[in-house]
């Protein structure tokens, strides 16, 4: 369905997974959270082509995850060095690419140190450096990774990103089944988190030269919707949307999210 593919690339760093599909001539890269310390994209081609199924006649998607194995102390920086080679490898250059709260870290990376990759740029939920509501969360959720507290992580992370409607949905398929799908081990969160913290690209998003969209949530109690109008005000060309009443997990939760996206790839217009 869609040509959806699990496939993984071997860099002279590692491993990397990734999945592809979609059939549209031009090409679009997408970036996921810190959650991807808890599992790679490895066997999620089908998921995330009927999730994001709207982008499949227009763009070729590629979802890559961080290398399978991370070193201790790895920064968003060396992440986006690590997805620029992997870019080279598969000949992606001026691709739309659309990071979502830590794969946005990543992209402002990729932006800066390699503008001839990225055609223009999707922001979601992200920060360009450190506040205190992002330092609180990590260092709960670091504290429940090394407790092995698996359900703890997935709970809090639904309390924070969600509204009241779609909590109560997702608190009970989390309580039923949060123990699904357990890491046999944290390493890759807790490196990956770890990044957030050291993260800090504000100097830089000047030397942005991909039209911009920022995307952000003004209850957003992860990064804060400040953070994404900080943003923006930093980036030469930028847009800036703000959902009202949505916080982190917006690009879920808002019914007119990848349509948003999909209209400033296509041709840059701002919904």
């Amino acid at each position: 369905m869609f040509g959806a593919e699990n496939r993984s690339l071997e860099l002279n760093t590692g491993t990397i997974d990734y999945i592809r599909f979609g059939e549209g001539k031009r090409t679009l890269v997408m970036i996921p959270g810190v959650g991807d310390g808890l599992r790679t994209v490895r066997g999620m081609a089908l998921p995330f082509a009927l999730m994001y199924r709207a982008l499949a006649e227009d763009f070729t998607v590629y979802v890559f995850s961080r290398r399978r194995q991370l070193p201790e102390g790895m920064t968003t920086r060396e992440m986006a060095e690590d997805l620029n080679g992997a870019m080279e490898a598969l000949d992606l250059e001026a691709a739309s690419v659309v990071g979502v709260s830590q794969g946005g870290m990543i992209a402002q990376w990729l932006a800066v140190d390699h503008p001839d990759r990225v055609g223009r740029l999707v922001l979601t939920v992200t920060l360009s450096r450190p506040n205190p509501t992002l330092r609180d969360v990590i260092a709960r959720w670091r504290d429940m990774a090394e407790r092995g507290d698996y359900r703890g992580i997935m709970l809090d992370t639904a309390r924070r990103s969600y509204s009241p409607k779609r909590l109560k949905r997702m608190e009970w398929e989390y309580k039923l089944f949060g123990g699904i799908g357990k890491p046999k081990s944290f390493d890759r969160f807790l490196i990956q988190a770890g990044s957030c913290l050291t993260h800090d690209a504000y100097g830089v998003l000047d030397r942005i030269s991909a039209p911009t969209l920022v995307i952000g949530g003004d209850d957003d109690r992860i990064v804060t919707g400040e953070a994404s109008a900080e943003m923006a005000e930093r980036i030469p060309d930028c847009r800036l949307y703000i959902y009202h009443g949505l916080g982190h997990g917006l690009y879920e939760e808002s019914p007119d999210f990848l349509t948003r996206v999909k209209a400033f790839c296509l041709d840059g217009r701002t919904i």
